[in-house]
């Protein structure tokens, strides 16, 4: 049977539309990640889950995939914080909130960004191939937003740099708010500056030395706005052309209308093809929320500790449940519509998946067996396979996947014999089941995962040229006399992890060894 047509909901465009990689058979996307300042919570990974989908959907049909999904790691302003005349930022409240458990604020956004990558394991999602972090690119968008003033899409004023909304044409088609005034009332002031032209101007640079995180620019000590990271992480990465950005419903206004300007106004052109969104995730039929004890974490229900009391009696009294019921769980919603995530929900996606895990521990004994007979699944199993993978094609109806995937588990199950033919025909049936959905059986272990064979979630390769820069950086800046700088980017390679050593012959640097 030839491959299914792989169809997509292109928020751009408001259709559902055949997804063709510029790259015959390669799809390149980049997948929003997290702020790392506290745990990701279900609904944070219902978003990550589908950039897995999409990843899986279509290795099965045989193309090529390459994935960026950045961490945010740098504090900064958004369209949610409250006018405050420190700057605080979701990172800074953070770090006050948890008192003396960090160090500093770039200990805080480790041990998260460590937490969600443990996160990530657990659900059997599949590690990009770049995992970029905002402090490490800082001097790349730097770059982007003196190239973005001087083309004349950005202003400078007293308090920072603003792209000027009025430079680009379409900018809110994305979200549909394309009327000035809409835009006007959607888009509140973030810090009162006098000096913005247009109220929809947005933030590339905040000058402000008092900032946990800042770093020395043309414009004086500061730090980038919420929406450049994106940009020049996704084209550094992707090219200026590539096929697909994926994010939460939330995302579309501001972060992902603001990308878009950004992007075709650095490169000239529309970058990206396809955006694709997952609406917001419910918990029993209202808004998650602490005050309603029902904001639920990752490893509050795979894991519950003894001093997590908002964790549900059910869950606690099976001493949490296996990770890739949850993932299932997840995926009895379809990404574009409102999901209801209900402990019912959960508790019945719990029962499917040991009915898969049954299965498999009986098809592997009888492959140990390997008793003579003919094959009594294959015919049946291989159609189950393709309405699975065609359910994935049609705008990833993981419902659909779902059911007609446990089909083939009730076949299974209603093999009274399972001899060495039908045992290789029904554990082929589960390897490539388990690689579309990633439901039967985990992949690895979470406690194996690394960042792809990365360091700080960057090729080696990449990271030396990051450090390098930096280095360079620094030497210019002890060479103009600016030792506050240089001592800044000193410390912020520290944070990162590299040792930096001034010796006689020039400067070195080394990776520190990581205690605990």
């Amino acid at each position: 049977m030839p491959s299914p047509t792989f169809r997509l909901y292109n928020t751009l465009t408001h259709e559902t539309e055949p997804v063709e990689p510029i790259e015959e058979e390669h799809l390149r996307f980049y997948s929003c990640g997290p702020t790392v300042y506290m745990y990701a919570h279900i609904g944070n990974f219902r978003s990550f889950l589908t950039a897995d989908l999409i990843r899986r959907t279509a290795e099965a049909i045989g193309w090529d995939v390459t994935n960026v999904s950045n961490i945010t790691d740098v504090g900064h302003l958004t369209q949610d914080d409250l006018v405050d005349p420190g700057g605080e930022d979701k990172m800074q409240r953070a770090l006050e909130r948890e008192g003396e458990r960090f160090a500093n604020i770039y200990d805080l956004a480790r041990h998260y960004t460590e937490a969600f990558l443990e996160d990530w394991g657990a659900l059997n999602l599949r590690e990009p191939e770049v995992r970029p972090r905002a402090t490490e690119h800082v001097t790349d968008q730097l770059e982007a937003v003196i190239e973005l003033v001087e083309k004349e899409h950005a202003y400078t004023t007293d308090q920072g740099v603003y792209f000027s909304v009025e430079s680009v044409e379409d900018y809110g088609h994305l979200s549909g708010n394309t009327e000035a005034q809409q835009l006007q009332a959607t888009e509140r002031d973030v810090v009162e500056d006098p000096d913005k032209r247009d109220p929809r101007d947005f933030a590339l640079w905040k000058h402000d030395p008092q900032h946990l995180m800042h770093w020395h620019s043309p414009w004086g000590w500061g730090y980038p706005g919420w929406h450049i990271e994106c940009s020049v992480m996704g084209m550094q990465y992707l090219g200026d052309r590539f096929d697909l950005h994926t994010g939460g419903e939330d995302l579309i206004f501001p972060h992902h209308e603001c990308e878009i300007a950004q992007n075709q106004s650095l490169a000239g052109h529309q970058v990206v093809n396809y955006w694709v969104h997952t609406r917001f995730l419910q918990v029993e039929g209202e808004k998650m929320s602490k005050s309603k004890g029902n904001f639920y974490i990752v490893r509050d229900l795979i894991a519950p500790g003894p001093d997590d009391d908002h964790v549900p009696d059910s869950v606690r009294e099976q001493e949490g449940v296996d990770p890739l019921a949850l993932r299932y769980a997840l995926m009895q919603g379809q990404y574009r519509k409102p999901f209801n995530f209900t402990l019912d929900t959960l508790h019945t996606a719990a029962r499917h998946v040991r009915r898969y895990q049954d299965a498999a521990e009986r098809v592997d004994a009888a492959l140990a067996a390997d008793a003579d007979g003919p094959d009594e699944l294959g015919g049946r199993l291989g159609p189950i396979y393709d309405r699975t993978l065609e359910a994935m094609c049609d705008d990833l109806n993981t419902p659909a996947a779902t059911a007609a995937a446990l089909d083939g588990v009730k076949a299974i199950e209603q093999t009274d014999r399972l001899n060495g033919a039908t045992a290789r025909s029904a554990r082929n049936w589960l390897d490539r089941t388990n690689a579309l959905l990633g439901v039967v059986e985990p992949e690895h272990e979470a406690d194996q995962r690394t960042d792809a064979g990365s360091e700080n979630g960057l090729a080696p390769t990449h990271l030396s040229d990051s450090i390098d820069t930096l280095l360079e950086d620094r030497e210019a800046a002890r060479a103009d006399g600016e030792y506050a700088r240089a001592d800044a980017i000193r410390d912020t390679l520290e944070a990162l992890g590299i040792e930096v050593m001034d010796t006689p012959d020039g400067t070195e640097w080394e990776r520190q060894e990581q205690v605990g």
